[in-house]
């Protein structure tokens, strides 16, 4: 160490060397005075002797000067800190230590050493004091040499364990504490002697000798003690322990954990596994929850009598341990956990009220499995030593029961940890019971929203059609799309999909409504932009209504609606607010028809257009809700968008599939994710063209001569598909009809035939009068025409077009038709229009 170092060292200690003295007599007055004193408050001698020190010091310290003599008079000394005034008036704050000096004649009997309080941060102390300070400390105190080897340790050190003093000294931390991590509190002292730079507040968790079953903490601090070079000596390290505030810390952030993770979704099993991974292994090292089936199901919980059996039976719901193995391997997630109607879990299953116990019961067999081929065993068996058993409980039911077990933690549970566990598991029986509510909701929901889609698809000859339903995950709940296939007139078919905004069971009631309505307007073989304009209508005088919550859960609903003719291969098609439908040709080559889109129902705004496309045969038409394009922020990667979610699907139909129902299964499992923020419909049918052997027409004259010779073209043509035994039925009703068209309607007449899953008949005019059946009384001459042909068809209707209307009529190709009514045989004259 150089000149200078040695000088600043020697100012940080308190030395008589260094002190100022000034010579006191018994009544306070200065009678000696050095040249340190002078150079410290830069008075003279001459300016100071013969007058009272009271005179050089602030106000407030001059007061006290009398009564710091009597106290030194009494003591034999004072030591402490005074403020004096400087020459130049600034304050001077002084380390003052006052001795009485024996070898002074009176009347100079008191020495005062003082100095710079600034530059001499205390004064030295005697080893006596020094000792008290040590070893009465309630600090834990010790000093160990470069070597990591005691030297020097307080009592209060000996209360961690590791015997008293004088059994430390030579011996290292590991030889007196091997229950700590002793590697890494030396590492600590060698990295202090190594950089000087002491270390504080150093939280050491581990068990010591005073309390081998119980975790402790010590909060540690390290200090390098050098010698008058500077060079290290050794460490000097306190500690104290702080278990008590560590155990509060870790039970709080233990709640902040089971607040975070706890109840992240709506799913009872998944929140019963929440509140086990909470608990292992802050709390405990192996966690059960069991709850009552009723819960799992979403129904009120109903825990039986337990008198009313030998065994009570719970679901495993979740657990979790610190280990693989028992007790998992005795009741698995699902299986039922069944206890003896005296043990623990079945008490605080009826009572609500939480038991612990800091020794497990030797005899206590609760863990049986449901599989015999399993043995039971005890809880001593599996290593269990300590439990507790807190209710799940919530609203005034108990759901079931959480069982903590410790195992490898030698320390058996307390009151304090049972009070945590009641905290965090009322939190999450809250959860628990919010999940079973919604559980119950979600079940219904869905039974509702099933039972009001489509069970099964309508046979007909135009499309093979295909739908795929998926709700949406238990956060954001069931919604409200829906799919639909109505076979029309004609051999045409419509297709339907919808989306209702909204979720739960206000919105599937509103989906059944809806899709009634539209199955009610298709039977009207309107158009489709006119079946849209309609239930826009119907929607907006329901939203009109007092008390329509239905209706108006419909308002902004979309709306897709398409009718496909096999006959002449064409598309027509509307949307209300909804994605338009994608087309994959026979090639494989996926398009977006240019569709314009309406607005959302019930909403208002410009008036629905059709658009109309021929489809080639084998074409499939992809018809989908909106969350099929949909993008979860919660999944990364995806570009949001209407042109991404498109390209999304294209690229998933143009991967051809074995059938169309698992192709239609391979698009949805594609585009939508395992926890979809929306649930999907989609529809897919691909087209068939008829042949032209499965359709007859012909244009007639509006005359009634040719009646006879539409009959005649019927049965020729009914002969040459082998429908002979329909020949009659047949030829009575195209004589009603075409009669019809000739006496009321203007223009060309035309006879189609058409051969499908039914024999269809088919009259076209240009008139636009609607045709009405009437009931005719036994007296009427007249006006039994389209009773006739009601009679003998099992379907009919009539349908408007562009150029007028089509009258027509089905008749079933699997069930003979009735006979004729005797006297019938010919055509009636008389029909109402």
């Amino acid at each position: 160490m150089g000149t200078s170092e040695q000088s600043d060292a020697a100012e940080q200690r308190f030395d008589v060397a260094d002190a100022a003295p000034v010579l006191l007599d018994t009544h306070g007055v200065v009678s000696g005075w050095s040249g340190g004193s002078e150079r410290l408050l830069g008075y003279a001698a001459a300016e100071v002797v013969g007058r009272k020190v009271a005179e050089f010091l602030m106000p407030e310290d001059a007061a006290r000067v009398p009564a710091l003599a009597g106290q030194c008079t009494r003591g034999g000394g004072w030591s402490g800190i005074l403020t004096a005034k400087h020459r130049d008036g600034r304050p001077v704050p002084l380390m003052v230590h006052v001795v009485e000096a024996q070898l002074c004649p009176e009347p100079e009997r008191w020495i005062a050493l003082v100095t710079d309080l600034a530059r001499a941060p205390g004064w030295e102390m005697s080893r006596s004091v020094l000792e008290q300070m040590a070893t009465r400390s309630p600090l834990g105190i010790a000093i160990v040499d470069t070597d990591l080897r005691y030297v020097w340790s307080n009592d209060a050190l000996a209360q961690f364990g590791g015997g008293p003093a004088q059994d430390r000294i030579g011996r290292r931390l590991a030889d007196i504490q091997p229950g700590l991590d002793s590697e890494r509190l030396e590492g600590q002292m060698r990295q202090v002697l190594e950089t000087g730079v002491a270390v504080v507040g150093y939280e050491q968790v581990g068990r010591v000798q005073s309390a081998p079953h119980r975790q402790c903490c010590h909060a540690m601090s390290f200090t390098r003690l050098n010698d008058e070079n500077g060079s290290p000596l050794g460490v000097y390290y306190t500690a104290m322990d702080i278990t008590d505030r560590y155990l509060v810390r870790q039970r709080l952030a233990l709640l902040d954990r089971a607040g975070e993770h706890i109840g992240r979704s709506l799913d009872v099993v998944q929140t019963a596994q929440e509140l086990a991974d909470v608990a292992v292994p802050g709390l405990a090292d192996f966690v059960a929850v069991d709850l009552l089936e009723s819960v799992l199901e979403g129904a009120e919980p109903t825990a039986g009598t337990p008198s009313d059996s030998e065994m009570v039976t719970l679901r495993r719901a979740g657990h979790r341990s610190v280990r693989d193995g028992v007790p998992e391997t005795l009741v698995r997630i699902g299986e039922a956990a069944r206890y003896r109607t005296e043990s623990p879990p079945v008490r605080v299953l009826t009572s609500g009220v939480s038991w612990y116990a800091e020794q497990v019961d030797p005899r206590d067999e609760d863990w049986t499995a449901t599989d015999p081929g399993r043995p039971a065993a005890s809880l001593v068996e599996l290593g269990l030593h300590s439990m507790m058993i807190v209710p799940i409980r919530s609203r005034g039911i108990t759901m079931g029961v959480t069982s903590f077990f410790r195992r490898d933690r030698p320390d058996p549970f307390d009151a304090e940890d049972l009070a945590l566990a009641e905290e965090f598991v009322a939190r999450a029986a809250i959860c628990v019971d919010n999940a079973r509510r919604y559980t119950r909701e979600r079940d219904a929901a869905l039974v509702l929203q099933r039972s009001l889609l489509p069970s099964h698809l309508p046979e007909q000859d135009a499309v093979d059609v295909t739908a795929c339903y998926r709700p949406a995950d238990e956060l954001t709940g069931l919604g409200g799309d829906w799919f639909d296939v109505i076979p029309l007139s004609g051999a045409r078919v419509a297709l339907v999909v919808g989306d209702v905004p909204g979720h739960g069971i206000d919105g599937a009631a509103a989906m059944g409504r809806l899709r009634t309505a539209v199955q009610t307007l298709a039977d009207l073989d309107l158009p489709p932009e006119e079946v849209l304009a309609h239930l826009d209508d119907l929607v907006s005088r329901g939203a009109r209504e007092e008390d329509a919550r239905s209706a108006i859960q419909a308002v902004g609903s979309s709306c897709l609606y398409v009718v496909y003719d096999p006959v002449s291969g064409q598309c027509a098609m509307a949307s209300s607010a909804h994605p338009p439908p994608a087309l994959v040709t026979p090639d494989g080559t996926v398009s977006f028809p240019d569709l314009p889109v309406g607005p959302a129902l019930g909403t208002g705004g410009l008036p629905f257009e059709a658009a109309e496309f021929s489809l080639a045969e084998g074409t499939v038409l992809a018809l989908h809700t909106d969350g099929l394009l949909a993008v979860d922020p919660r999944e990364p990667g995806r570009e949001p968008g209407l042109d991404a979610g498109r390209e999304r699907l294209r690229n998933a139909l143009e991967l051809r599939g074995p059938s169309l129902e698992g192709r239609c299964v391979a698009v949805v499992d594609a585009l939508v994710p395992a926890r979809q923020i929306d649930d999907v419909a989609l529809l897919m049918a691909r087209t068939h063209r008829l042949g032209a052997g499965q359709v007859a027409s012909w244009d007639l004259e509006s005359d009634p001569a040719v009646v006879a010779e539409a009959r005649k073209k019927v049965t020729r043509q009914l002969s040459e598909w082998g429908l002979d035994e329909l020949a009659y039925t047949t030829e009575l009703v195209v004589s009603e009809l075409v009669t019809n068209a000739i006496r009321y309607a203007s223009g060309p007449i035309r006879l189609r035939l058409i051969v499908e899953r039914a024999l269809i008949c088919e009259v076209s005019d240009a008139g636009a009068s609607a045709p009405h059946l009437r009931h005719p009384r036994t007296t009427d001459e007249g006006g039994r025409g389209l009773f006739l042909v009601s009679q003998f068809s099992q379907r009919w209707g009539a349908r408007y077009t562009l150029d007028g209307k089509v009258i027509w009529a089905e008749q079933s190709l699997t069930e003979q038709a009735d006979e004729p009514a005797a006297g019938t045989d010919g055509p009636t004259p008389e029909t109402t229009r």
